[in-house]
């Protein structure tokens, strides 16, 4: 009876029920740990981060931008109205521009600036008239030249450009013009007659050769009042002082006479004086004929004294140089080695 119904019954033994008991009792305990176990992490790590705050990196700000370019406009200027010559105005710059070059040709600048001034009001915008204009204006620059020995060329010179001595003689030099004077004597057969004196002084102590010694006068003459040509005029020199060797006297003085006849015309031409040049001692008080440039155009208009240049050479170099006007000098540059 025991037997069997130990065989059947549901009820497990009290050793496993212990176990089974056991392994409850376990799994509750250690489901209390784990809730533990989290519950612990969770508030240490609140505390962590209640007590350790977290660093945020600062706000990146968008970099500046660039300042603006100021842009720079070019503002062109207005058109202007473009005026194109006149045939007939092309026509009248041509013709003054030739006339121009032939006088300057002739070394007439003076009335060759007067063509080219009146073509470039005609035609501003002619080249070649510019051109021309420019190439005068350079020629007549007086350059940067002194008197004295050993010195070639040509240079415009005057008192006005050189140094002189209290004695009125250029440095490095060893004569000098002292005083020019220049009187007219009114003459009822001549539209002119004047005298010119110059007075030429050597430097003191200075032994010279006075063979050696030339004086060289130019006179010149507007023809109408445009045109500067040399003169056609009668001229004759004497001097004022005796033996003028620069032994006895000093200073030595020489007078030049110009002369123009009334109704003077151009076929006298031929028989004029140019110009006086006298190298002492001499005795002649008319120079002789010197020959002359064929005549041109410009000979036959009206001529009027216009003034002088002259010259002081000693061993064929330039000494000194006077004119008046000077204006004279820029037309004539005189050649600083005597011409022959």
């Amino acid at each position: 009876m025991d037997a069997e119904t130990e065989a059947i019954s549901p009820t497990p033994p009290p050793d496993k029920i212990l176990r089974i008991a056991l392994l409850v009792v376990l799994a509750f305990g250690a489901a209390e740990v784990a809730g533990l176990t989290v519950f612990y992490i969770n508030r240490w790590r609140a505390e962590y981060v209640a007590s350790h705050p977290k660093v945020t990196a600062p706000a990146v700000k968008p970099a500046a931008s660039a300042p603006p370019v100021a842009e720079t406009t070019t503002t062109q200027p207005a058109a202007t109205t473009q005026t194109t010559p006149s045939a007939a105005a092309l026509s009248a710059a041509e013709r003054l521009l030739k006339e121009a070059t032939e006088l300057r040709d002739k070394g007439d600048t003076t009335s060759a600036l007067a063509r080219l001034q009146e073509a470039a009001q005609r035609d501003s915008k002619n080249a070649n008239v510019l051109a021309e204009m420019a190439m005068i204006d350079e020629s007549i620059q007086p350059p940067a030249t002194t008197t004295g020995p050993g010195l070639t060329g040509s240079a415009p010179l005057d008192a006005g450009t050189t140094r002189s001595d209290a004695d009125g003689i250029p440095d490095g030099s060893t004569f000098g013009i002292t005083e020019l004077t220049a009187t007219e004597t009114p003459d009822p057969e001549a539209d002119t007659n004047m005298k010119l004196k110059i007075s030429v002084k050597v430097r003191p102590n200075t032994p010279i050769d006075h063979t050696k010694v030339k004086i060289q006068v130019f006179f010149y003459d507007t023809v109408d009042n445009k045109d500067v040509v040399l003169t056609d005029a009668d001229v004759s020199y004497e001097w004022l002082t005796p033996h003028h060797d620069w032994k006895d006297t000093n200073p030595e003085i020489l007078a030049v006479t110009y002369v123009r006849a009334k109704n003077k015309t151009s076929s006298d031409a031929d028989l004029a004086v140019a110009a006086a040049s006298v190298t002492p001692p001499g005795t002649s008080k008319k120079k002789p004929a010197a020959a002359r440039p064929p005549a041109t155009t410009a000979d036959a208009g009206h001529r009027k004294y216009l003034g002088y240049i002259v010259r002081i050479y000693y061993n064929e170099q330039l000494q000194s140089v006077r004119a008046d006007p000077t204006k004279l000098l820029n037309l004539f540059p005189p050649p600083l080695t005597a011409p022959q």
